[in-house]
C-alpha cells in the first residue's frame, strides 16, 4: 500500500527474463524490471525506449509476474527507477520475497534510503555523458563492498576523468569499480590497454547481452 492507503503502482517499460549482462552479475540467469522514466539524457544512452511510455502496474502484479520466472536473482533498472517514488517498496517487497536484488541507477539520486538488502549499481557519469554535472557525490561515503561502482568509458579523455576520480575519492576501497566501453565509440581493446598500462585495480566489462543478441529490447 502507498501512504494514501491506495494499493502501490508503479510505471513499467517490460519485465523480462534474460541473462544478465553487466556488473559482477554477468551471465546470471536474471529478471529485469525497467522502470519508465529517467531525468537525464546521456549521449550515450542505449534504453531511450524507456524515457516514457510504459503501464502503469500494481505492487502485486510486478511481484506475481516476477515469481513466475521462478529466478532468484532481480534487477530492478530504468531509465532512472529512483526516480518513481514506489521504487523503495519495491526493493523492499522483493527482498522480502527472497529474491537477490540489485538496482541499477544513475548515481544522480540519493541512494541513502534504499533497501540495505539490494546491492546499488552506481554510476559515476563520465564528461563525455554529458551528465557529468548531475553526479550526486554525496553517494560516494554510503557505498559498501555489497555495492558496485559503474563508470561507462566514451574515449580517452573519459578514462583519465575516470582514473583521477577512483583515486581522488579512493573508490576501489569502497566497492568494486566497472569500467565499461561506450559501444560504438571506443574499442574494448582500448580500454584494456589502458587499464592494464596503469595497473588499475577495477574490473572492465563488455555488455554481454549485446554480444548475444545486439540492441534488441528486452535483452
Amino acid at each position: 500500500m502507498s501512504s494514501t492507503g491506495r494499493p502501490a503502482t508503479l510505471r513499467i517499460t517490460e519485465i523480462f527474463h534474460s541473462l544478465q549482462g553487466e556488473t559482477s552479475r554477468s551471465g546470471l540467469p536474471t529478471v529485469f524490471v525497467r522502470l519508465t522514466g529517467c531525468p537525464l539524457r546521456c549521449s550515450w544512452c542505449d534504453t531511450e525506449y524507456a524515457f516514457t511510455g510504459g503501464t502503469t502496474r500494481s505492487l502485486d502484479e510486478i511481484l506475481a509476474e516476477v515469481a513466475g520466472y521462478q529466478c532468484p536473482t532481480v534487477c530492478v533498472t530504468g531509465g532512472e527507477p529512483l526516480s518513481q517514488k514506489n521504487c523503495q517498496p519495491l526493493l523492499t517487497a522483493l527482498c522480502d520475497a527472497g529474491h537477490s536484488v540489485s538496482l541499477e541507477t544513475s548515481g544522480a539520486l540519493d541512494i541513502a534510503d534504499v533497501d540495505p538488502r539490494v546491492s546499488r549499481i552506481v554510476d559515476l557519469k563520465a564528461p563525455g555523458s554529458g551528465e557529468e554535472a548531475r553526479n550526486l557525490l554525496s553517494n560516494i561515503p554510503l557505498l559498501t563492498p555489497h555495492d558496485e561502482l559503474k563508470l561507462v568509458i566514451a574515449s580517452e579523455a573519459d578514462y583519465e576523468w575516470a582514473r583521477a576520480r577512483i583515486a581522488e575519492h579512493h573508490l576501489t576501497e569502497r566497492c568494486p569499480v566497472l569500467l565499461a566501453p561506450v559501444q560504438g565509440q571506443l574499442k574494448p581493446a582500448d580500454l584494456a590497454a589502458w587499464i592494464l598500462r596503469d595497473r588499475l585495480p577495477v574490473r572492465m566489462q563488455v555488455q554481454l547481452h549485446k554480444i548475444i543478441w545486439g540492441n534488441e529490447p528486452g535483452r
